[in-house]
């Protein structure tokens, strides 16, 4: 074993997640210098303190141990999600094939896939829709923009309609204290039943979510996430700070 090496990656590792030598001594709880010893070579860390510096950075002990990150198979990953998403897609269409059959009313649904009309977030939606009311599910939402591991004092995620430039809120989830972005959004669903539209053809109205993340300096980074109907682009998200 090449302690110099291990050390090393251990130093990269750190400044890729910009954390100082105290911020990751304070998260496995030891002294910032037995971290410095560790990134000069003198000395490794002990088997537990390697489970907690795997499970932070996401990396395998043998990783770690080696010195280096072994080479992902990108290909197999993309073919997971792939598969992962058309799983959600049969689950999603059985869900609302199976509401239409039950409710057998000779009023004709609409369906529509909802996707994310912006390329920092990626998510999984359906909507089902006739003259009188609405249903919407929306699930798996991840945020793929820059690495933001900061962690937010609070943090909530509402759905609009976008009617005529008026917006109406449809449904909110609860605020999560002391957590990133990522976390938050993995526990994040929307299934709302019977969501009467404020117009009668759906269509003609917009769907968006709005992301309020407040930092522990209590500035707010909004996210505004417009919601595509079959692949049909509507407009452009943004992000703004307060």
């Amino acid at each position: 074993m090449d302690q110099e090496k291990v050390g090393n990656f251990i130093k990269q590792i750190r400044k890729d997640y910009k954390l100082t030598q105290k911020a990751l001594a304070k998260k496995l709880g030891v002294t910032y210098q037995a971290v410095s010893k560790w990134e000069t070579g003198k000395s490794i860390p002990d088997i537990g303190i390697l489970k907690e510096i795997s499970n932070l950075f996401n990396v395998d002990i043998d990783e770690i141990l080696d010195g280096e990150k072994k080479e992902k198979e990108i290909v197999s990953r993309k073919h997971n999600k792939i598969f992962i998403a058309l799983i959600f897609i049969l689950v999603i269409l059985s869900i609302f094939i199976l509401y239409l059959i039950l409710n057998n009313k000779n009023d004709s649904f609409e369906f529509k896939t909802l996707s994310s009309d912006c390329e920092s977030f990626e998510l999984t939606g359906s909507l089902a829709y006739n003259s009188d009311k609405t249903s919407i599910y929306i699930s798996n939402i991840i945020y793929c923009g820059d690495d933001d591991t900061k962690e937010y004092k609070k943090i909530e995620c509402k759905l609009y309609e976008d009617n005529n430039n008026v917006s109406n809120l449809i449904n909110e989830c609860k605020s999560d204290n002391n957590v990133t972005l990522k976390e938050y959004l993995k526990n994040v669903k929307f299934n709302v039943n019977d969501y009467s539209s404020s117009c009668k053809a759906f269509k003609d109205s917009k769907l968006y979510l709005q992301i309020d993340a407040t930092d522990q300096n209590n500035k707010i980074l909004t996210y505004k996430v417009p919601l595509s109907m079959n692949n049909n682009c509507s407009y452009d998200g943004f992000m703004s700070s307060f």
